[in-house]
């Protein structure tokens, strides 16, 4: 099996290519809506806002890279094309078993994920019917498939209901050298577009807050590997999230509520240009 600690200096070295192709894809289409409301900041992408009808604001999430590890048909790795898109029982909300016969089950703290899409171009509303598609690594920092080939867990689609609400029961993430902990995803259409990542209409990540990461990793013994990657990084300082505008890093971030022995709860929303 491959060490977590590999994982990490190779999905940042493997992240960075994306970074000008996302910057000049969430330009494109920010500057395709007229009724947006538009900012710049200097060095960074527009940032693309909508206003519901009750006053608030949605922000469209910026494009980032998926990394090296989607399982989603879009790469070769190793000589082999992986798509566990096509894998019967991939639409369930709770990802932490595996699939398609494997047996392992991840271990972690819970955490319990409700993400909430709307349509930027139409005052942020909800999204129903749309497929989203989650992965992240595991509490040492491995991703199924690719670091250990007897696993397929803590990769799953969900169908967005008729609030635009997804929901998935997941752990919090380990954290490896050079990124901070994080999830990745992606929105399709529908189930049916969802067959490989090439009909995304969004590949994004999430951050998960300081807090809830520092104390899980200094009280879970199973993340025992994730304490010194995580002194050496910091949320502005990821390859990653570094490219955000303020706007697009304050909707990154998850808001998250529990502990390390209760579990936590995660909410975001998903802000598409639809």
């Amino acid at each position: 099996m491959t060490r977590p600690d590999e994982h990490g200096p190779e999905g940042l070295a493997a992240d960075l290519p994306y970074l000008a192709r996302r910057r000049l894809l969430v330009t494109g289409l920010a500057m395709g809506g007229m009724a947006l409301s538009l900012w710049a900041a200097r060095g960074r992408a527009q940032t693309a806002t909508g206003t519901s009808a009750d006053g608030s604001t949605c922000v469209a999430l910026p494009a980032e890279t998926p990394g090296p590890f989607p399982a989603d048909g879009t790469n070769v790795r190793e000589g082999q094309m992986v798509n566990i898109l096509t894998e019967a029982g991939v639409i369930r909300e709770d990802i932490r078993t595996s699939i398609g016969g494997l047996l392992p089950v991840a271990e972690g703290v819970p955490v319990r994920l409700e993400m909430t899409l709307q349509d930027i171009r139409r005052a942020c509303a909800p999204l129903a019917g749309h497929a989203v598609y989650l992965w992240q690594c595991d509490a040492a920092g491995v991703y199924s498939i690719y670091g250990a080939a007897d696993r397929n867990y803590l990769r799953g689609v969900a169908i967005s209901d008729a609030s635009g609400r997804v929901r998935f029961t997941t752990v919090l993430p380990g954290c490896y050298p050079g990124r901070w902990p994080h999830l990745h995803f992606e929105v399709f259409t529908s189930a049916e577009a969802a067959v490989n990542g090439r009909q995304a209409l969004l590949t994004s990540q999430f951050a998960f807050p300081e807090a809830p990461c520092a104390a899980t990793y200094a009280a879970d013994p199973r993340y025992a590997a994730s304490v010194e990657p995580f002194e050496g990084v910091s949320l502005r300082r990821d390859g990653i999230f570094r490219g955000s505008s303020e706007a697009e890093l304050a909707a990154q971030v998850l808001a998250m509520t529990g502990s390390p022995g209760a579990g936590y709860r995660a909410s975001a929303v998903v802000g598409l240009l639809a």
